[in-house]
């Protein structure tokens, strides 16, 4: 971790912020974002307790981060309503919203609740050298369920959560520990439907 200006940080997220606005306008997110890490940052995020996203590389954020992980989501929107700088350990922390282009009935857009954000360490080179998100997986999973019920889950997302439900792992995704085997899964869902009912 290095000390940078702060002014070079502030200009660094402005750039970010900037290619963030011009990627949701066209819905390419390889083609503004990609250029602004260095060619080995990491980019993560965690799916769950035994599943974690992984990018090792500029190119693996490309191809994976900003297109795979993006079909479906290229009309979204996920407008930073908060930005915090540390200079001396060179990173940023940006909150932002999950905002789905489909609306509700009363006219509202589907909106992920809950809070989310990244948290970025800076590379020098107006580059980010790593990134993580983190976001509420069960508000997530929630609104996709809400979305689906009102006919709204875009095409190329539910193919990606078919894939998922089979046991196929998406590019970049990977198993923090072996999977527990049908037994014990069975297990913690009798255990939790006695506590529900009759609480032991």
């Amino acid at each position: 971790m290095t000390a940078y200006p702060r002014a070079e940080l502030e200009e660094m997220v402005e750039r970010w912020l900037e290619a963030n606005r011009n990627a949701e306008k066209e819905g390419n997110w390889a083609k503004y974002l990609g250029a602004m890490y260095t060619d080995d940052a990491e980019y993560r995020w965690n799916i769950g307790p035994n599943e974690e996203f992984v990018a090792r590389s500029r190119k693996e954020i490309e191809e994976w981060a900003l297109g795979v992980q993006m079909e479906g989501f290229e009309e979204w929107r996920y407008p930073y309503h908060r930005i915090l700088i540390d200079e001396k350990l060179g990173e940023v922390i940006g909150l932002w919203r999950q905002v789905s282009p489909a609306l509700r009935e009363d006219g509202s857009h589907y909106e992920v609740a809950g809070i989310g954000g990244s948290w970025f360490r800076y590379g020098g080179h107006y580059k980010w050298e790593w990134q993580r998100d983190f976001f509420d997986l069960g508000n997530v999973k929630a609104l996709f369920f809400e979305l689906a019920a009102d006919g709204k889950l875009d095409p190329a997302v539910k193919r990606k959560i078919g894939k998922l439900a089979k046991g196929q792992l998406l590019p970049g995704h990977e198993r923090l520990r072996k999977q527990s085997g049908l037994w014990k899964r069975l297990k913690g869902v009798i255990a939790m439907v006695r506590i529900a009912l009759i609480n032991k």
